[in-house]
């Protein structure tokens, strides 16, 4: 994390603030990072008791900096207002070592911090962000903006920094400032809570004792059942009440009844009545988000996140999304009736229940509709698809592209647990920093799969090396055995992979150009999906994990003609979770009834009865452990849209490894931060604005003004 003062939301962890070099040598936190790299957490000497004095160190720290630039009698200058907050800070130590104690490393000793300390970290920036000595100096230097000399992105920094701070409330009087830190703190406290009760949902298990329980059940996935049953000592097969061990099961059980009992614990995560309930707390936390929006000048909240973003405005995120949205119901009405008539099929020969599709049969007769459709079984490609093989896929991708090379060095380097794996990276012959995979679910780790760099390039501080990392939660097989994962978890490990190319990519100057609106930030890590199913990477790394022969052409055949398949489910499942986000978030006054919000919102725009949200709002973590994510779920459409579009560039070529195409793109894109305007920079690369028919012919959706339907 690199904290800065361009912000996006007050209740962000976001220091922005100058500090001298401090050494912290008797706190395992704030000590200054020494070894390689230019130094490295030290993950094997921190103590969680550590934190508190560490946050009072970082805070007393950065206030007496602060102190100094606003209580200047020097008439304000870009130097001494502007890139005086741009040094490095204590925080930039301490808050990655928080995110991963409470995002990897989590127990009851981390969650009672977290739950103290949030609000207090959110009052504390929130003050210094309203500060009202500091406004006037940036306001003086934005007023005379274009006397000031100052080079392109010098001047974005400025007219950024102006914007933010207007957006975020520098402008109110005192009584309305200390009303916002107030809706700050309170909304930091209700994020904690709602992750608190999430994770609790999340590890909890189902535990099957009898071998009836794994009828269906591929055989790799038992043992790693019966291993995370080892793991927490008790008896039989465990079941974890996450997604990369659910959705393997309602794909592969033919018992319907235990399909139905783990759909609904997956599905009821955060929403059973008990003390883990987060209805009410989603309920606080759109109705502050409410509050807060309209004290700071915008209609709703919706309008307030999407001040900075590509899209602009809700209605035209909307707009995107509902041009979507009809395709993939359609598709799914298709979908159903396919699987309905295997159902029928098998009770009319006696073969199974009389049934009619529900939510915890999909992906079951789904697989059922891509064996009979396609020939094409799951259990038939995963063994073709092992885990080491492609991690060295994705790095050797990289290489192609833009020149990377990852040397492994595991040991060398401390790490926060023993399954983390880390490797040097280097491009075109120099070191530019250090990557760390955490790839397994465990006890303590939340749920999905993201990428975090420890520390950020940037020029200003001769912070020339990235420590970045990517963490997942695939099941882990037994000890000694390869790992062999699904397509779709082969296209989650390109996906965050692609997040970590963006930032070792970076060459900019200045940290508070760094972070880019949210509907561009997945677009990197959905464009870098696309070369897992290329000729080379398929030929070259999809070996059997028992005969090392590669993966036959007619099941590579297989793969391509069902790249559509189940297209309808999957936009269905994800679109739905951003329009209720936006609908959520789209309005001035919040609900009080989320479930009821949630199942009328669905009921008004058509949702299928046979199939649920991704990401139901009471486990919908995206929109509340944080501001990140909410009235901006509808950035994976966004930036895919650009993502096919991409794709197509590369196409076009005749050769998706063309080289002066990925040269143009990381120089354009992926190397320039924020430091330009990214849909400029976008044109720049492709010539024009994106092209939305990309994307809907991708997923084999009607094209408007192209005959038939492509991808069938």
């Amino acid at each position: 994390m690199h904290a800065r003062f361009v912000l996006t939301s007050l209740t962000a962890l976001a220091a922005v603030f100058a500090t001298p070099a401090m050494t912290q040598t008797s706190n395992s936190i704030t000590a200054e990072w020494t070894g390689p790299y230019g130094g490295v957490p030290a993950w094997d000497k921190v103590k969680v008791a550590d934190f508190p004095p560490a946050f009072e160190a970082m805070m007393a720290s950065i206030k007496a900096d602060f102190e100094k630039v606003v209580s200047s009698k020097a008439a304000p200058t870009f130097d001494n207002t502007i890139a005086a907050m741009q040094t490095e800070t204590l925080d930039d130590r301490v808050m990655p070592i928080w995110g991963v104690y409470t995002s990897n490393l989590s127990n009851d000793e981390v969650r009672a911090l977290q739950r103290d300390w949030s609000p207090k970290l959110s009052a504390f920036y929130s003050q210094l962000t309203l500060d009202p000595r500091y406004f006037p100096r940036v306001k003086a230097l934005y007023d005379k903006r274009a006397t000031l000399g100052l080079d392109a992105k010098q001047m974005r920094l400025l007219e950024r920094t102006y914007d933010n701070l207007v957006a975020n409330g520098a402008q109110l009087d005192a009584a309305q400032k200390k009303e916002l830190v107030r809706l700050g703190t309170e909304l930091a406290q209700l994020y904690s809570t709602f992750s608190n009760n999430l994770l609790a949902d999340e590890e909890k298990y189902l535990t099957f004792t009898s071998e009836a329980d794994l009828a269906g059940l591929e055989r790799d996935f038992i043992a790693t059942m019966k291993s995370a049953a080892e793991e927490r000592k008790v008896q039989g097969w465990v079941l974890v009440n996450t997604r990369s061990f659910v959705s393997p099961f309602l794909e592969s059980s033919t018992r319907r009844d235990l399909r139905e009992k783990v759909f609904k614990a997956f599905a009821n995560r955060g929403d059973n009545g008990d003390a883990h309930d987060n209805n009410a707390v989603i309920a606080k936390i759109v109705a502050l988000r409410a509050e807060r929006a309209k004290l700071l000048g915008f209609p709703t909240h919706a309008h307030f996140r999407m001040r900075d973003t590509m899209a602009g405005t809700p209605e035209k995120a909307m707009d995107l999304m509902m041009k979507v949205w009809p395709a993939a119901v359609a598709r799914v009405d298709q979908e159903v009736a396919d699987m309905q008539a295997i159902a029928d099929e098998e009770a009319k020969a006696g073969k199974g229940p009389g049934i009619v599709i529900e939510p915890w049969d999909y992906r079951f007769y789904a697989e059922k509709v891509r064996k009979a459709k396609y020939d094409l079984d799951q259990n038939e490609v995963k063994p073709y698809f092992q885990l080491d093989k492609m991690v060295a896929a994705m790095f050797d991708a990289a290489g192609r592209l833009y020149g990377f090379s990852f040397t492994e060095n595991t040991g060398k380097v401390p790490v926060f647990h023993p399954d983390i794996r880390t490797f040097e990276v280097t491009r075109n012959g120099k070191v530019v920093g250090l990557f760390y995979l955490d790839t397994w679910a465990r006890t303590g780790k939340r749920s999905g799969a993201w990428m975090t760099t420890y520390k950020s390039q940037n020029h200003l501080n001769d912070s020339e090396y990235v420590l970045a990392s990517n963490n997942n939660n695939f099941a882990k097989g037994q000890p000694g055995q390869p790992t062999l994962i699904s397509l779709d978890d082969a296209s989650t490990l390109f996906h965050e992979f692609g997040h970590a190319l963006h930032y070792l990519s970076y060459d900019i100057t200045w940290p508070g150009l760094g972070g880019t609106p949210r509907d561009f930030v997945e677009y990197p890590s959905q464009v870098n999906e696309n070369w897992l199913l290329t000729p080379y990477v398929l030929e070259t790394y999809a070996r059997h994990y028992q005969t090392g022969e590669a993966i036959p052409q007619a099941l590579l055949d297989k793969i391509e003609a069902s790249k559509t398949f189940n297209e309808g489910f999957s936009t269905v499942e994800y679109l739905s979770s951003a329009i209720v986000d936006m609908k959520l978030h789209n309005r001035a006054t919040a609900p009080t009834d989320i479930d009821a919000f949630e199942r009328e919102t669905l009921a008004e725009i058509g949702m299928p009865k046979e199939m649920i949200m991704r990401h139901r709002l009471p486990q919908f973590s995206h929109l509340f452990s944080s501001d990140a994510y909410s009235a901006g779920y509808y950035s994976y459409l966004w930036s895919e849209t650009m993502d096919a579009d991409t794709w197509a560039a590369f196409e076009e070529t005749g050769n998706v490894w063309d080289p002066e195409t990925a040269k143009r793109f990381n120089a354009t894109l992926l190397s320039t931060g924020n430091e330009t305007d990214r849909a400029e920079a976008y044109r720049a690369f492709r010539g024009r604005d994106p092209d939305v028919n990309a994307l809907l012919r991708r997923r084999g959706f009607p094209v408007p003004g192209e005959a038939g339907e492509k991808g069938k």
